[in-house]
């Protein structure tokens, strides 16, 4: 049998013609191959990055406002705003790298959902994120400070202890995780830029705290003694309830977004 004939033969066995394999040929290049996730180093550079940027936006503006207004309401409107813009462009631009989490909390609630089964980073991947976020965090506070001529480094002196101001915290945080992650459990997290930022920009003024509602953000705040700072004797107290803002809120997504059986 010769080439020809035995090429006719797999045609007539398997009801495949030209046309349809040359169909089949330009599908298969047309549909692009299922991405590949970046490197951990990438990820991992992204959410240092992300972080620092993020607080250089929170302080930055912060520094800008109180120069050009003594108004405390339009300091924190400037401030709230710019923080708004900011997060929404950081997430557009590195969600598709690293998950834009910035966030202890959020990385942290995300290997929990990982570990009972759901999608996330490993340990070792928040083992990674979660140092990035902090020294991103502290860069990004020492980088606006440096671009508005303040001490590189300068302790706060802004006393944030107050009981009602940790409550905020955790309302703020179990907020922050009940939308992200309700996001994610109905597949709207492409909305994810436009809602983080809005949620934040709100909290900024219906939360007693202001809504830091993140650990490495907050331990960032404390090296400088500018609008956004916050006294190092704080950071503990805010940083325990913003944890417990992140168990609370997974609790919530459990809850409001509770899985039914599927129908026999």
């Amino acid at each position: 049998m010769t080439a020809t004939e035995a090429t006719d033969a797999a045609t007539e066995a398997t009801g495949t013609t030209e046309p349809a394999r040359a169909a089949e040929s330009a599908t298969a290049v047309v549909v692009p191959p299922p991405p590949q996730a970046s490197p951990l180093i990438a990820r991992a550079a992204a959410e240092l990055i992300g972080t620092a940027a993020l607080v250089a936006v929170v302080v930055g503006s912060g520094i800008q406002a109180t120069d050009l207004t003594q108004d405390v309401g339009l300091q924190l409107l400037a401030n709230s705003t710019a923080t708004v813009f900011g997060l929404g462009v950081l997430i557009l631009l590195l969600g598709p790298v690293s998950g834009a989490h910035f966030n202890p909390v959020v990385t942290l609630a995300e290997w929990w959902t990982a570990r009972r089964g759901g999608a996330g980073v490993t340990l070792r991947e928040a083992a990674a994120y979660v140092p990035a976020q902090i020294a991103g965090a502290i860069a990004g506070a020492v980088l606006a400070d440096a671009m508005f001529g303040e001490p590189l480094v300068k302790w706060s002196t802004h006393d944030r202890s107050a009981g009602n101001l940790l409550l905020g915290e955790v309302v703020a945080t179990a907020g922050l995780i009940l939308l992200i992650f309700g996001l994610a459990r109905t597949d709207r997290l492409r909305f994810a830029p436009v809602a983080v930022a809005s949620y934040i920009g709100a909290a900024y003024w219906f939360t007693s705290s202001t809504s830091f509602a993140n650990p490495a953000v907050t331990v960032g705040r404390a090296f400088t003694d500018t609008f956004a700072g916050i006294a190092p004797g704080s950071v503990l107290g805010f940083v325990g309830m913003q944890l417990v803002g992140g168990v609370a809120g997974l609790a919530l997504v459990a809850l409001i977004f509770m899985r039914g059986r599927s129908a026999e």
